[in-house]
């Protein structure tokens, strides 16, 4: 199952410093963490913010439709590519700044 949106490609560089995909990284107040991707899931930590626009809660919806609320990772999963999940956080954040 694959989540598509268009591309943005001038924002893709500085949003992947901006994202954390490791481990390690220490949660920032106002943050949380999900996991994405279709085969190997990756951890990234977005603005609580996030959480309501409506194309973030359209993804969650269609993460609950596949995961439903008891997911073997232990935290909030999201079935879509790495790159679609960028371009939606492009957005978000693109829509939020306004």
């Amino acid at each position: 199952m694959g989540f598509r949106l268009p591309r943005i490609v001038n924002a893709k560089p500085s949003l992947k410093r901006t994202l954390s995909s490791s481990e390690t990284t220490v949660m920032p107040k106002g943050h949380f963490a999900v996991y994405v991707g279709e085969a190997e899931k990756k951890r990234f930590v977005v603005p609580i913010s996030f959480l309501k626009h409506p194309l973030f809660q359209n993804l969650l919806s269609e993460a609950e439709e596949e995961f439903g609320f008891n997911h073997p990772m232990g935290a909030l999963t999201i079935p879509c590519s790495e790159e679609a999940f960028i371009d939606l956080i492009v957005i978000c954040n693109a829509q939020e700044k306004r």
